[in-house]
């Protein structure tokens, strides 16, 4: 999904754009008509969230390490 997010801000708005995503999901299913299919889609998006987060901390912390 495009080209590699390494500076902060780029990782920030990339997150951004993700809950944005999410939200606009959530926003779309109707609470009447939702199936577990519906809530295994939320989790994914969620947990694909997550691990974007730890990938970005991790990076972060080998480029502190390598500075020092």
């Amino acid at each position: 999904m495009g080209s590699p997010t390494h500076d902060k801000n780029s990782q920030v708005s990339f997150l951004k754009q993700r809950l944005n995503m999410f939200i606009d999901v959530l926003d779309a299913i109707d609470p009447a008509d939702a199936d577990l299919e519906d809530i295994d889609r939320l989790i994914s998006m969620l947990d694909d969230m997550e691990s974007k987060c730890r990938e970005f901390n991790n990076r972060e912390e080998e480029e502190v390490s390598e500075s020092v």
